[in-house]
């Protein structure tokens, strides 16, 4: 009903209403107002799928709404004409999940309710339509000597020709020849006269062909039994059947000389047709009172039509969620895949060792260089060089995520590393860097952010979902989760001039503490 990637809309119409009526009194207008389709508002659905399992079959999963493009304006997804169920959320929505820019997958709305304060959708995962290709056009054959199309009827060897013989040998031309001779054996049907059965020896005799007394003819049965049969100049055979006209008043005709019908057999069953009076169906008879302790009472069941489509199945935040883009538009829009690729793929490891250096500079895990310790030198020798100190190991970031994406055509590489460092919940630091390479080749970090455990209420940590085209101009952004410890919302980032700026953030909601975290 609502919108999606396929072109399905239906409630779009019926939202602009609803926002139509809940303007103040001042803004609206004394007359009607119509709006042309060119000049309606484009509706454009963000959410976030979240599930457990195997992609396509997850055992558990919940869309989350995130925001809803009304206008060239972004809507929170949660609460954007909410009666009681957000829009994005209503029955029959249907959302195309995107992975890169590329759809994986659709997921249609069941039904919705609420989660720790927030608005969520239940529904189920489908396989992406798949388009079958359209079959070759048949080529049509004319002729040589005509461009019009002729339609030839196909000969056999076994048919006579209707017009006669062809000239020169060839069947089925349709010229003028003598007519051919009958076969003999080949059975013909004539139809009797209106008089006598002398008729049809005069019609036999107008055939072109003589009478054969072994040739199979069908003729009408006359009133009279005995009559010979003038067609083949003999008597007819008293052994032969014969087939008779029902008459009308149930007798046969022909089984009396006379015509007269047979006398009717008193025992003979006669079918006939009674009238019947219509049952009165609305009859009720009065029912005694049910005084009977045991009698069983027929009592009205739990009601389906109130009940849930979808049980909801996916609660809180488990440590093994996923979480895709998913994108619900009432137009069908080209595929744009995000990823971007490079010319040199050693370009890519340069880049990522450079933010990883970054990243382990704003967790505080890089070593201080120790000062190198000069050997002690004796009269008459010469100083001997330092010894070389082995590397220092580099400090593990954990849940690295490292992505690079293309966020418009021709455009250069953005990247974005995010990655925790290796403690206790409360003691743990988290780092999200955006950033790109300058002219030089070097790396030009865009956004930083830094956060530890202990003050995630006050600033929440940044976990990259994906890029997506919120404002339908072929152009990504970047969607974010800000993660807290209680609670979170999705923010969406556009990366554009050298500059990384928030386009958009959701009213977000509380989701309670993560599982498998460690305290």
């Amino acid at each position: 009903m609502l919108f999606g990637r396929t072109g399905v809309i239906g409630l779009f119409a019926a939202g602009a209403v609803l926002a139509a009526m809940g303007l103040p009194a001042a803004g609206q207008y004394p007359g009607q107002v119509t709006k042309s389709a060119k000049d309606s508002p484009e509706l454009r659905a963000i959410a976030v799928l979240e599930w457990t399992g195997e992609a396509g079959k997850p055992k558990t999963s919940r869309l989350v709404p995130v925001a809803v493009l009304d206008g060239g304006k972004l809507e929170d997804g949660g609460l954007y004409l909410a009666r009681p169920q957000p829009l994005a959320l209503a029955g029959e929505v249907e959302y195309e999940l995107q992975q890169n820019g590329k759809p994986i997958g659709l997921f249609d709305i069941k039904n919705s309710g609420q989660e720790q304060g927030a608005w969520v959708g239940y529904g189920a995962w489908k396989a992406m339509p798949v388009v079958r290709p359209k079959a070759p056009t048949k080529v049509r054959i004319e002729d040589e000597e005509n461009d019009k199309p002729v339609l030839h009827r196909k000969h056999h060897s076994g048919d006579t020709p209707s017009g006669g013989t062809d000239k020169g040998g060839g069947a089925g031309t349709g010229e003028a020849g003598p007519a051919p001779a009958s076969d003999p054996d080949r059975p013909t049907l004539h139809k009797k006269t209106s008089g006598d059965s002398t008729g049809d020896a005069g019609a036999a005799g107008a055939s072109s062909s003589p009478s054969d007394p072994d040739h199979p003819t069908l003729h009408k049965k006359d009133s009279g039994d005995s009559t010979p049969d003038t067609n083949t100049g003999s008597s007819a055979d008293p052994d032969r059947p014969t087939l008779h006209k029902k008459s009308s008043s149930g007798g046969e005709t022909g089984s009396s000389a006379g015509g007269a019908s047979a006398s009717d057999d008193p025992d003979r069953p006669v079918l006939k047709k009674t009238k019947k009076k219509p049952e009165d169906i609305g009859h009720v008879d009065s029912l005694p009172s049910a005084t009977d302790p045991d009698r069983p009472l027929l009592k009205r069941g739990r009601s389906g039509g109130n009940g849930l489509d979808v049980v909801p199945t996916l609660m809180g935040m488990p440590a093994d969620m996923e979480q895709s883009v998913a994108v619900s538009d009432a137009k069908t829009r080209p595929e744009h895949p995000w990823i971007y690729s490079w010319s040199n793929p050693e370009d890519e490891d340069k880049m990522k060792t450079a933010l990883e250096e970054m990243a382990r500079d704003a967790l505080g895990l890089t070593p201080a260089t120790a000062p190198a310790v000069q050997p002690k030198t004796t009269a008459g020798r010469k100083r001997a060089k330092p010894a070389a100190l082995p590397p220092p190991e580099l400090a593990p970031l954990l849940d690295e995520q490292f992505r690079v994406f293309e966020l418009s055509y021709g455009s250069g590489a953005t990247l974005v590393l995010s990655a925790h460092t290796d403690a206790p919940l409360a003691q743990r630091k988290f780092v999200t860097l955006v950033a790109q390479p300058d002219l030089y080749g070097n790396v030009l970090v865009l956004l930083k952010s830094v956060t530890d455990g202990a003050h995630l209420d006050e600033k929440p940590r940044m976990r990259l979902v994906d890029a997506v085209d919120a404002l339908a101009d072929n152009r990504g952004e970047l969607l974010f989760e800000l993660r807290g410890s209680t609670q979170r919302q999705f923010a969406l980032y556009r990366v554009l001039r050298g500059q990384a700026e928030k386009l958009f953030a959701g009213g977000g909601g509380e989701f309670g503490r993560e599982t498998g975290s460690r305290e």
